[in-house]
């Protein structure tokens, strides 16, 4: 089937885009901006975006002296001639090509076609050329603008090899969209996840934005999922029972988990650094349970002079360390090492969710919490890592840890201290990446920012947040103007490593019976013969 011509190429430079004039066949009011477009060129195809639309006027004297457009028939004659539009057109890749024959792949677009080649709306076969189809490592997570039946495939494999940023204000799908690439991981297999799930949208069961029931991962997935809570009555309330519950023993709790607690604590900068000082005094195992249990208005004065600290110091630390009694996780003896467990699952394949409960507004729990396992479970993936060091088939399977709220983790003023800053400047070193879910990336440090190899955004209102985001992309004054006419809700601006080119999308729908079966949710037919299938290979077909 063939495609009408949406326009010529009339003039524009590789550096700031080129202009399109708009055939006269076409609606303006069809053309979206951000919407893939093709230019035939002599010797190669382009491809890219529409970033912006004029209106233009060969005859100056019609902006002053508009024609009667009562009369069709003049506004006929001058539509497309002396009155007509330009589309701002983007350039990202261009395909070599001979005698209909293609010679390479796509590549950047490092030159661009000549005056008068023709330009069309990319089509299902183009978008199947640049983006792929859907395989064993490329996923299916939304359609461009336009072609609402095609199918756009991001790379998995070089998703997860790198950090990725799933940005957007407050109600836009960030997410829907984070549950479809969980869920895509998942079932692709190209690596495992571990998800902080602070507000409880990932595990089990979450809501959709009318606040309606949506599937978790444990109920897409439940033989390849686990359950961790940090609040068991939430599940009893859901009749649900977790994998595990996490409890924290104070002797896994060191200062410097408490330094990255200092800006939720409140805790000056002289009450951080006598952390350290009482693990030295107490040892690194009991310094935190000592100094709690110590009496301050006894005791206090004596521990001061011992430290040579001033009592003030250690009044106000240990007021403020009391709040971790609060979290009922928190304990005198942990029963069983949370870290340990975790690593069991995740050595095995099988995808960890860790639930909040009641803290899902909890800052300090949520902080606390996931800077703790996180850096303990980074350290084992480093000892992994080094130790395989010439045997690939012992290094461990790539992990991706999602966490919510990243901008509480990655200020400028403590990226550089916590794991999560680690992680993300490592890239791919020791098999762990994040995915870093945030509607304030303006909060995020710059250099974090600048490791994120993939970049998913909705729309932002604070220039701040957009300035981020776009920081260091090619062509960011163009995917500027993009972003800012993105849809409030399931369109998406993405670029970086899991995609040849920056593209909007419209988000694929989750939630839906047809959305899971996609993903591989058995119906209850399916699921009983397989649960019958499952009985026979393990116990035989009996008698």
């Amino acid at each position: 089937m063939s495609i009408d011509r949406l326009g010529i190429i009339i003039g524009g430079s590789w550096a700031n885009g080129l202009d399109i004039k708009l055939n006269s066949s076409f609606e303006i009011e069809d053309v979206i901006v951000g919407s893939l477009v093709t230019v035939q060129g002599k010797n190669s195809r382009f491809f890219g975006i529409i970033s912006d639309m004029v209106l233009e006027a060969s005859d100056q004297s019609l902006r002053s002296s508009p024609p009667d457009i009562d009369d069709p028939f003049i506004t006929k004659i001058i539509s497309g001639t002396g009155a007509f539009t330009v589309i701002k057109f983007s350039p990202h890749l261009s395909i070599t090509n001979k005698a209909n024959s293609i010679l390479h792949g796509p590549e950047p677009a490092l030159t661009i076609p000549s005056h008068f080649a023709s330009a069309f709306p990319a089509s299902d076969s183009d978008i199947n050329l640049i983006y792929g189809k859907e395989d064993e490592k490329h996923l299916w997570i939304g359609s461009p603008l336009g072609l609402e039946d095609s199918r756009l495939c991001i790379d998995l494999e070089r998703l997860v090899q790198r950090s990725t940023g799933v940005f957007g204000r407050s109600g836009t799908g960030k997410t829907f969209l984070t549950r479809i690439l969980l869920a895509g991981i998942l079932q692709k297999g190209v690596a495992t996840n571990l998800v902080f799930d602070m507000h409880n949208d990932y595990g089990y069961q979450g809501t959709n934005e009318k606040g309606n029931p949506v599937k978790g991962l444990k109920l897409l997935f439940p033989n390849r999922v686990a359950l961790f809570s940090l609040d068991r009555d939430s599940f009893v309330r859901r009749k649900v029972s977790p994998d595990a519950e996490v409890k924290i023993g104070y002797a896994e709790i060191t200062p410097d988990d408490i330094r990255i607690l200092a800006e939720t604590l409140d805790l000056s900068h002289l009450a951080v650094e006598a952390t350290y000082r009482l693990a030295q005094f107490y040892g690194q195992s009991n310094w935190l349970r000592e100094f709690l249990s110590i009496d301050p208005r006894d005791e206090l004065n004596e521990l001061a002079k011992s430290l040579n600290e001033f009592p003030s110091t250690l009044g106000s630390l240990h007021r403020k360390l009391e709040r971790l009694k609060r979290l009922s996780f928190v304990t005198e003896t942990a029963p069983e090492d949370a870290v340990t467990r975790i690593l069991e699952y995740l050595n095995r394949g099988i995808h960890v969710v860790l639930e909040f409960g009641k803290y899902y507004d909890d800052y300090l729990a949520y902080i606390f919490v996931t800077n703790l396992l996180t850096r303990r479970i980074h350290e084992q993936y480093v000892r992994r890592v080094e130790e395989s060091m010439g045997d690939q088939s012992k290094e461990p399977r790539p992990l991706v840890i999602t966490i919510e709220e990243a901008h509480r983790f990655l200020t400028p003023a403590i990226a550089s201290q916590t794991i999560f800053g680690n992680i993300a400047r490592e890239m791919r070193k020791y098999k762990v990446s994040l995915l870093i879910v945030d509607q304030r990336p303006s909060g995020i440090d710059e250099e974090v920012l600048s490791q994120l190899g993939t970049r998913m955004t909705y729309r932002l209102d604070n220039e701040r947040d957009v300035d981020a985001v776009l920081a260091g992309a090619s062509g960011a004054r163009e995917l500027r103007r993009v972003l800012s006419r993105l849809d409030s809700r399931q369109q998406a601006l993405i670029f970086g490593d899991a995609l040849p080119m920056p593209t909007v999308i419209r988000t694929r729908d989750y939630g839906t019976n047809e959305s899971y079966q996609e993903f591989g949710l058995k119906n209850s037919v399916d699921h009983q013969k397989q649960m019958e299938q499952d009985a026979k290979d393990l116990f035989g077909d009996g008698e």
